[in-house]
């Protein structure tokens, strides 16, 4: 047997990516390529045709909440670009994501996700969320995540 075989039947595990890790690298390396195909005169309805095709793929659960908030992001931020990241519903302020939903089926997790990246005004302090686990849209919670956006958008 030579140094670089493995002794049959022996499992050693791999801490690399994870097969959701790598499918959300190759989505966007197909986003990236599409982007740069486009005219930046049409990416604002192009990037709103992908997330609606996205999220039409979802599950039912995920599907019911990204389709809520999509409206409550467009309705309190209509300056904000749609486009997808990482196959993700995102919405972008200058070109870069400031928000994004990560459906519960992304990565087998218990619930979707209502992240903010470093671009949303949402500073409090030293310390403050930038992702929030979402489970049901409620009044409250929709009043929430409108404020969130309309406060990062700003």
């Amino acid at each position: 047997m030579k140094s670089t075989e493995k002794p049959a039947g022996s499992a050693e595990k791999f801490d690399g990516f994870t097969e959701e890790e790598r499918d959300a690298m190759k989505e966007r390396a197909k986003e990236l390529k599409a982007a740069a195909r486009r005219s930046p005169r049409t990416a604002k309805a192009d990037g709103e045709q992908d997330v609606l095709a996205k999220i039409a793929e979802m599950a039912d659960a995920d599907r019911a909440l990204a389709e809520r908030l999509h409206a409550i992001v467009g309705a309190a931020a209509p300056s904000l670009t749609p486009k997808l990241w990482y196959g993700m519903p995102a919405y972008a302020k200058d070109g870069k994501v400031l928000c994004f939903f990560q459906s519960a089926g992304k990565f087998k997790a218990r619930y979707a996700t209502l992240g903010f990246n470093d671009v949303a005004s949402l500073d409090d302090g030293a310390m403050w969320p930038t992702a929030f686990a979402l489970t049901e849209l409620t009044a409250d919670v929709e009043a929430r995540i409108t404020e969130l956006v309309t406060r990062a958008a700003g």
